[in-house]
Order: C-alpha cells, then sequence, then structure tokens
C-alpha cells in the first residue's frame, strides 16, 4: 500500500503529510490568517484615527474613553503575527517578518485601550510598545523588518502625540520622551540611515511641538509663539557638524520648522511680528551659510532679509518704490563687485545687471508718472553718474543701462516743451523737416553706416 502512495505523491514516508495537502492547508491558513489580520487591522486604524477628534479642543483634560478593537481581534493579530513569523510560510520571509512585525504591533498597541485603564496607564503601556518598535527599527539585521519596526513606531508616536494633547502634563511628559527617544534613535550608529534619518526628523519636530506647547503655557499668542520656534533650526544649524549622516534630514526638518513658523505668524495676521520671523529666519540662513558646504543659504538669506524689509515697509504704510528697491540693489551690487574681484572676466552684465535693473527700473516706472520734479531730477543723475562711470570704466551695463535710463528721463520731461512746440510750428514744417532728415541721411548712408558699425564694435569691446 506504501509504494502506491509513493508513487502517487503522497508522502515518502508513513506519517508525513503529503506535499499538495501541506500547500493547500497553508494557503488556506494564510487566508484565514490575512482576514483575521485585516479585520484587526482595520480596527485598529479606526481607533487611532478616532483620537484626532482631540484637536478640536486641546488641553480639554476630559479624558474621553479608550475604544481599542477589543480581545478577539487583538488575540486574532497576535495570532497572525505568530503564523507570519514562522518558517515555512507562504510569502517570502522578508515580507513575511514585516508583516509580523505590523500585526504584532498593532496588537500590542492597541490591546491597552479598553475603557476599564486609566489615561496614564494607557500612555505607559503605549509608550512602552512604541519604544520597543523603536529598538526593533534600530537593531533588527533585516531592512524589512527594521523599516516596519520604525513604521509601527512612527504610527504609535503619533497616536500617543494626538492622545497626550487632551493635557497640559500628558503633553510635555509624552513630547519629551519620544523627542528623546528619537534623538537616541538618530545618535544609533548601527541603524540603518533612513531608521535615523527619521527619527532625526522626529527630534526636530518634537523639539518644535515643545517650543509651541510652552510657549501656550505661557500665554503668549500665536503671533509671538511663532517668534520662539525659529530656536529651534538656530539649534539644529548650531549643532550640524555634529550630526554625521542624519544632518540632511535635521536639517531639512529644521527648514520645515522654519515654514511652520511663517506660516503661524500669517495666520496670526500680525504684519509687523511676520516681517520679525521673517528676519530671525534669514539669520540662521546666514549663520549656516558660514560653513562653505552650506554657502547655498546664504541666497535663502538675503531673499528672507529683503522679506522682511518689504513685510516691515508695508507695515509701516512705506509707499515709494525706491524704499523696496533698495534693498534688493544694494545687496546684488555688493555681489557683483566680490564677483568681479574674484573673476576678472566675468560679464558687466551678470555681475551688475541685476542689481542696476532693480534700482533703476522701479523708479523709471514711477518718474513716469510722477507729477513732482525731486524723482527724475535724482534719477536723471544718477543715471547721469552711471553712464559717465560705465564709460569710463569701460563696462557696457552701466554705460547702457545708465544711458537709455537718462534718455529715458530726458524724453519724459522735455516732451511737453516738445509738444509746445510742435503745436506753434506750421504744421507743415514737420513733414518738411522729416524730409531732409531723410534727404540728409540717404545722402550719407555709406558713412553712417560705417559709424553704426564702429559704435557696436566699440560697445562690444566693453566687458
Amino acid at each position: 500500500l506504501r509504494a502506491p502512495a509513493v508513487r502517487a505523491g503522497w508522502g515518502a514516508g508513513a506519517g508525513e503529510v503529503p506535499g499538495a495537502v501541506r500547500r493547500g492547508l497553508l494557503r488556506a491558513g494564510a487566508a484565514v490568517a490575512a482576514v483575521g489580520a485585516l479585520a484587526g487591522l482595520s480596527a485598529v486604524a479606526v481607533a487611532l484615527v478616532a483620537r484626532a477628534a482631540v484637536l478640536r479642543e486641546v488641553w480639554a483634560a476630559t479624558a474621553p474613553p479608550q475604544g481599542g478593537p477589543g480581545a478577539g481581534l487583538a488575540a486574532a493579530l497576535l495570532l497572525a503575527a505568530g503564523a507570519l513569523w514562522l518558517p515555512g510560510g507562504v510569502l517570502p520571509r522578508p515580507v513575511a517578518g514585516a508583516a509580523a512585525v505590523v500585526c504584532g504591533g498593532a496588537a500590542l498597541f492597541a490591546a491597552p485601550m479598553t475603557p476599564g485603564l486609566s489615561a496614564w496607564a494607557v500612555f505607559a503601556a503605549q509608550l512602552g510598545v512604541v519604544a520597543a518598535a523603536g529598538v526593533a527599527a534600530v537593531r533588527a539585521p533585516a531592512r524589512a523588518v527594521a523599516f516596519a519596526a520604525g513604521g509601527c513606531a512612527a504610527v504609535g508616536a503619533l497616536s500617543v502625540s494626538l492622545a497626550a494633547l487632551d493635557g497640559r502634563a500628558a503633553t510635555f511628559a509624552v513630547f519629551g520622551l519620544l523627542g528623546a527617544c528619537c534623538a537616541l534613535g538618530a545618535a544609533h550608529r548601527a541603524a540603518a540611515p533612513a531608521v535615523r534619518a527619521g527619527c532625526a526628523v522626529g527630534a526636530v519636530g518634537y523639539a518644535a511641538a515643545l517650543v509651541v506647547a510652552a510657549g501656550a503655557v505661557a500665554g503668549l499668542p500665536w503671533s509671538w509663539r511663532a517668534v520662539a520656534v525659529p530656536a529651534v533650526p538656530a539649534l539644529v544649524a548650531a549643532l550640524a557638524p555634529r550630526l554625521g549622516p542624519v544632518r540632511v534630514a535635521a536639517e531639512a526638518a529644521a527648514a520645515s520648522v522654519g515654514v511652520l513658523a511663517v506660516a503661524l505668524a500669517l495666520a496670526a495676521r500680525d504684519v509687523p511680528v511676520l516681517a520679525l520671523v521673517l528676519g530671525l529666519a534669514g539669520a540662521v540662513c546666514a549663520g549656516a551659510a558660514l560653513r562653505v558646504e552650506r554657502r547655498a543659504l546664504g541666497w535663502a538669506a538675503g531673499v528672507l532679509f529683503v522679506a522682511a524689509a518689504w513685510v516691515r515697509l508695508a507695515a509701516w504704510g512705506v509707499a515709494v518704490p525706491e524704499a523696496y528697491a533698495l534693498p534688493v540693489a544694494v545687496p546684488a551690487l555688493a555681489v557683483g563687485l566680490l564677483r568681479r574681484r574674484r573673476d576678472r572676466g566675468a560679464s558687466s552684465w551678470s555681475a551688475y545687471g541685476p542689481g542696476l535693473g532693480a534700482a533703476l527700473l522701479p523708479s523709471l516706472v514711477a518718474a513716469w508718472g510722477d507729477a513732482y520734479w525731486q524723482r527724475p531730477l535724482l534719477l536723471g543723475t544718477a543715471a547721469l553718474a552711471l553712464t559717465l562711470a560705465g564709460a569710463h570704466r569701460r563696462l557696457q551695463a552701466p554705460l547702457l543701462l545708465g544711458g537709455a535710463v537718462l534718455a529715458a528721463v530726458a524724453l519724459h520731461e522735455l516732451a511737453p516743451y516738445v509738444v509746445q512746440v510742435v503745436g506753434v510750428l506750421p504744421r507743415w514744417l514737420p513733414p518738411a523737416l522729416a524730409g531732409l532728415l531723410l534727404l540728409v541721411v540717404g545722402a550719407t548712408y555709406e558713412k553712417r553706416l560705417r559709424d553704426a558699425r564702429r559704435l557696436r564694435a566699440a560697445i562690444g569691446r566693453l566687458r
């Protein structure tokens, strides 16, 4: 009886489970475990999302009843995690390990969420689960398991943080512990780089949240809380050389915190405080730009300083365009001057063109609609001096820009008198003069063409 069974594929010996039956049982068990895992994970997700209701009234200290998935679904998740963790399953080993970590973490995290436990007991149990998941993320040798544990730790930390917003003491205790755990995870050198980067982002985020919470305890309005938030990017910029591989992630998180500070100031609709926040952000970028590897932040610092100056001028009700143009033009000309000193072959257009354009063009537009004589006089004097300086230094950009602005100002100032003179003259005289001019130009066309070519060549030789 045994030989036909062996030939039929029922097993190699007595007492062994046939291969086909074993595979069928594994697949059926996997399907049942998947159904239980999906039901348990969906219930846990609903319970976690329900905690966001605390955002309607932060620090209300209402101690809402905990609602979890129930003991049955938690047990189903644990059984699914155990089945996935055992070898010889249907899924590949890395995928099965990651799924087992997710199911086990969800079951352990949701198990304390029962109506009978106090809020502090729930916080303590869930913080323990988050800490265990974080330790698994930084110490697990398999990358899939480490990333799954890191994801569980991140979701659990977010859920506990939302629940902690129901009370002030809970907020500071939970945020402080989680921030410290994130800092320790970022400092663990044996962890995967992505896990360390995530921990660094979490540490910066919790530091910013603690600053905002401290401002709320102190009774500061939202606008002045925004003034305190840039202290976190400043600390990150000061510690950046010591952060090692997580430096980029920490600096990116610090930049996001800076954006949060600006958003808080905008939401408060306090224009002077917004100018102060922009100035502080510019100072942080300027301090970070002192290091060679972060020189590009100097441009961000310049933009933030200019924005701060513009916002401050708008708060003062200043409407003069030169007040807005000069804070841009002066730094641009200074940068162009430094560039020309370092690279004598740099074009004057690339070095001085942006600064001169920012200084002259807004004033020119304003001068054409200005009924007074002070702005055209000052602008014409500046354009004349710029034209002479460009001709003396043999620089193309100052010469052409200054000459064009000077010609435009002269045309604007002389236009009324020209109109009056043309109105006094006989009507046949302007067409006669135009015809005479065409005759002269036509008679001396070759000479004028040579003069134009020489002028173009002379301008082309300028730098």
